[in-house]
Formats: structure tokens, sequence, C-alpha cells
């Protein structure tokens, strides 16, 4: 469905209509699609967040093109290994990246997505490949600096390649360790170390994940879990405006009723009108499709990454 069929899908729903969105997929795709709630009517749809809505639409259809750039890597030595880590910074390109987030990873960390490609991809990555480390002086400078330049020339190669890039394991790569890592400090109520995990994640994710907004919602349910118990109600409700529109476009009945829930409770606690959050909350709790969890947004999101 191209984007102006979205737009006029959109509107008509204001009308009554019922909008069915294609199938998604990506990490978490399968745990986090309902199919049976794929459907829903834009009139729960606020004017502004339409027109969120039709500015994401628009951001989808134009490919960002990303550049990974290894600017130095540390040797870390500890009682019975030694290795080497590598910093990556994903800087968007044709316009200044105020944001560039930076990761570390181990060859390791190469060699396991290496080999998840290659189980489906085996042929398209015959031209494609991942340096080897050497029999001796994997730990020399002249070593490290050719396969840094190796692994940045690896990392282009795979985006360069479409079906490549929307990959779960080829984002997973970038995102997953820090995630598990805030998910860890959330448990242990440390809400403030993992806001700043999250913020960068989030960064990670926008530039990775322009195809499928629908890999921003974990992330987002988490900040607003985090914001909140920090005290910091307004942030909170601001994440959770920015999680909803995607949250009824693709139907995540698992993320639906925790998130209005906690939406309608900020909105109390900041005076905010939320009657019409209200009303789509009821609406969800009494859906046809069966009931609905009653775990709440605290609780679904310290379950990922366990």
């Amino acid at each position: 469905m191209d984007s102006e069929s979205q737009l006029l899908d959109l509107r008509n729903g204001e009308r009554g209509t019922n909008t069915t969105y294609p199938d998604v997929s990506g990490h978490q795709a399968e745990t986090l699609f309902d199919t049976e709630a794929s459907h829903f009517s834009a009139s729960c749809l606020t004017t502004a967040e339409i027109q969120q809505h039709w500015r994401a639409v628009k951001q989808e259809i134009r490919c960002i093109k990303l550049m990974f750039e290894i600017p130095s890597t540390r040797t870390i030595e500890q009682a019975n290994s030694r290795y080497v880590v590598y910093e990556i910074v994903v800087i968007k390109s044709g316009s200044y990246d105020c944001e560039r987030v930076t990761i570390e990873r181990r060859y390791s960390d190469f060699l396991h997505l290496h080999q998840q490609l290659l189980q489906d991809f085996s042929e398209e990555l015959e031209e494609v490949s991942l340096p080897r480390k050497k029999l001796m002086g994997n730990f020399s400078e002249e070593n490290i600096s050719e396969r840094r330049v190796a692994l940045c020339d690896y990392l282009t190669q795979l985006y360069s390649r479409h079906y490549i890039r929307h990959t779960p394991a080829f984002i997973a790569f970038f995102t997953h360790p820090e995630l598990k890592t805030a998910h860890d400090l959330l448990r242990g109520g440390r809400f403030s170390q993992a806001m700043d995990i999250l913020k960068r994640v989030l960064v990670l994710q926008e530039k990775l994940s322009t195809h499928n907004t629908v890999l921003l919602v974990p992330t987002l349910c988490a900040m607003v879990v985090a914001q909140r118990d920090l005290g910091n109600f307004h942030a909170a409700f601001q994440t959770g405006h920015r999680a909803l529109p995607a949250v009824r476009r693709y139907g995540l009945s698992r993320y639906r009723a925790p998130l209005l829930g906690v939406m309608v409770d900020l909105g109390y606690k900041l005076m905010h009108p939320v009657a019409q959050l209200q009303e789509e909350l009821i609406k969800v709790q009494n859906s046809p499709h069966g009931p609905v969890s009653l775990v709440s947004l605290k609780e679904l999101v310290v379950q990922n990454y366990t």
C-alpha cells in the first residue's frame, strides 16, 4: 500500500471505516503482532496523531542512508582472557547528524552476526566476507588497525543489501546487548541508568528501523516506565503518546491496555484531559476478541530480555 492510499484510509477511518494494515516483520514482531487485532479505526486518533502518522509514512518511504565508522579500539585484559573491543559509530548521511551514538562490540559479536546471516543468506553473502583472525599477532597495533578497517567495510557491505539491513539479526547486533542491560537495570530499580541507555538505543533504532516503527514500541514503553518511576510524569506522558500510534496501527494488543492505563493515570496526575483515552481503554477492555491481560506496563516491560 503506498503512502497516498494510507492517508486516504486514515481519512476514511474518520468517517467510520476500519483500516487494515499489512503484517509487519522484525525483531520481536512475532510476539508483538496480534492478527486478531490487526484492524483499527482512525476515529480513535486525534488530529495531531494523524499528522504524526502521516509524517511517519513519508519518513518510511524516504530511504535514510547510514554510514559506519570504527574510529578506535581498546584491548581488555582479564584474568583468563584478552580481547579487543571495537567502537562503532552509526552516522546518518546526507545531513549533519547531531545524534552519533557509539556502541562497542567484540570480534565474537561480528562472528555471531555473520553466522546468523549465513543461515538465511548463504548465497547472497558469497561476496561478503568477515575478516578472519590470524594465527599470530592478533593484538599487534598493525593487525588491529587492519581489522578495524575491514570490519567497518563489512558493516557497510551488509547495510548496502536491503534484504540484510532489515533483518532482525542485523538490527539486534546494534541494540540487543544495550537493551538487555537496560532491562536488567529496570528490574533492579536503577531507572536513571536505564534511561540513559534506552535513549541511546532509541536513537539507533530510529536510524536502523525506519521501515518498521513497531520495533520502537518496546523501547518507548520501557522509557515510559523509567520516566514514571523517576517522577518525570510529563516526559512519560509525552513518550507514551509517541508509542500509541504504532500500538494502534499494528494492533499490538499486548501493549495497548497496559499503555493506555498508564496514560490515563499520568493524565490525571498532570490534570490533562483523559476522557478520550479512558473511553478507548474501556473499549479495549471490553473487546470482543477476548479477555485483556491485566499485566501492568511495568510488569510487561521487565519480562522482556529475561
